[in-house]
């Protein structure tokens, strides 16, 4: 039973990255999944929630207009594109599924994590 993070890297500012997060072992295509980040030094904060469908997306507000939930419930794959990365968006990013029914930014509402995956954005 896990969640596997993936598509972390290097990328100058400026750049893009799309991240993955693959099921296995749980139910997927029911629950919302968020995506959180952890920068050095600082606690793990929201970064974007999709609906168990896909058609509904909520970013938190540094990354609105710049980063893209999407989702293949078929692959029990989630997906977050990120476009127009700052050195600011460098941090560990970690998906999760949520516990229950809805999406929420508060982590507490998600009890499957994905190991997070390392983005760093260099100036």
């Amino acid at each position: 039973v896990q969640l596997q993070a993936s598509g972390g890297g290097l990328v100058q500012a400026g750049g893009s990255l799309g991240l993955s997060c693959a099921a296995s072992g749980l139910a997927f295509r029911p629950y919302h999944v968020g995506w959180f980040r952890q920068a050095p030094g600082k606690e793990r904060d929201f970064v974007a929630v999709i609906s168990w469908s896909g058609a509904i997306t909520y970013y938190t507000d540094s990354v609105k207009g710049r980063f893209t939930c999407s989702r293949d419930n078929a692959k029990n794959t989630a997906y977050l594109q990120m476009n127009s990365l700052k050195p600011e968006d460098t941090a560990v990013y970690y998906c999760a599924r949520a516990a229950g029914s809805g999406g929420s930014p508060h982590q507490n509402d998600y009890n499957y994590w994905g190991q997070g995956t390392l983005v760093t954005v260099s100036s």
